[in-house]
């Protein structure tokens, strides 16, 4: 059996007045959390961090939760990504632009409300923004 591809990303949230926000990436259609593979030489969580840090310029972020995670169900050939919860205190993303796309990797991103982020992400990433949010929605 073939062994399934890995990337490692973040639930990253932040808290607004109005309650927690859940960062998402847009990709054309296709929203996500922040995440990308795994290289040869770093722990997953260590991917995790450098992800968001890639993607978002979001570089200091806690993790009070520990380091807790969940995986997806295999997707995408075989694909397996593995999710962290993690806190921004600042809700400042920039979308750089990537060295091998010569363009942002992202199109779009959105600090959203649980109800957004539900409509907005796609059947496999429902258990983990749920898991997320369990954990999340119980800090006070």
């Amino acid at each position: 059996m073939k062994t399934p591809r890995r990337s490692a990303g973040a639930v990253v949230v932040r808290r607004a007045d109005e309650g927690w926000r859940y960062l998402l990436l847009r990709c054309f259609r296709n929203w996500d959390f922040p995440k990308g593979g795994i290289e040869p030489d770093e722990t997953p969580l260590e991917a995790a961090r450098r992800e968001v840090a890639e993607e978002t310029t979001l570089g200091a972020l806690e993790m009070p939760w520990g380091e807790a995670f969940l995986e997806t169900e295999p997707y995408a050939g075989g694909k397996v990504a593995r999710y962290y919860l993690a806190h921004s205190a600042s809700g400042d993303v920039d979308l750089p632009v990537s060295p091998e796309l010569q363009r942002p990797e992202h199109h779009e991103y959105r600090w959203t409300t649980l109800a957004e982020a539900r409509r907005l992400l796609p059947p496999r990433l429902q258990p983990i923004l749920e898991w997320a949010a369990a954990l999340v929605e119980a800090t006070r």
